[in-house]
């Protein structure tokens, strides 16, 4: 068990329209997850995506699988 707490970030590509996620990688190796929030609510809600769901989600923004945003 771990009580290390997520270490956030945003993307250095984020604008500041307020429309961005943080996630934060630094559980990837004790947990296998990586949290992801609103970073407009950070005492919101957190999705802990497992570490090769998130990877697959990042590899298929990078191929353009979700369209123009």
């Amino acid at each position: 068990m771990t009580t290390e707490s997520p270490r956030w970030f945003k993307s250095s590509f984020s604008e500041n329209g307020g429309q961005c996620i943080e996630v934060a990688d630094n559980l990837v190796g004790s947990l296998g997850v990586v949290p992801v929030r609103d970073s407009k609510n950070p005492g919101g809600p957190v999705l802990n995506a497992s570490a090769v769901s998130f990877a697959s989600f990042v590899a298929g923004v990078k191929a353009g699988e979700f369209g123009a945003v």
